[in-house]
């Protein structure tokens, strides 16, 4: 699949939480770095995300914000 976002992040699925409507997905994408994202349980069930499974987390955003 090809997507015009150009931050996309290859990692390891290492947990996935679904709540009501939504879960959470973390992936490692090394270095002791996770990203958490917040999909839809339907879009995990569709993915069939599970931990163990090799994943892109691909960052869109209008903003990056920075503090120090």
């Amino acid at each position: 699949m090809k997507l015009s976002a150009r931050n996309q992040i290859k990692g390891k699925v290492v947990g996935v939480q679904k709540g009501q409507t939504t879960g959470h997905v973390r992936i490692d994408i090394g270095g002791g770095v996770i990203v958490t994202s917040s999909i839809t349980n339907e879009a995990i069930d569709d993915l069939a995300l599970k931990v163990g499974d090799d994943a892109i987390a691909v960052i869109k955003a209008s903003d990056v914000m920075v503090a120090k």
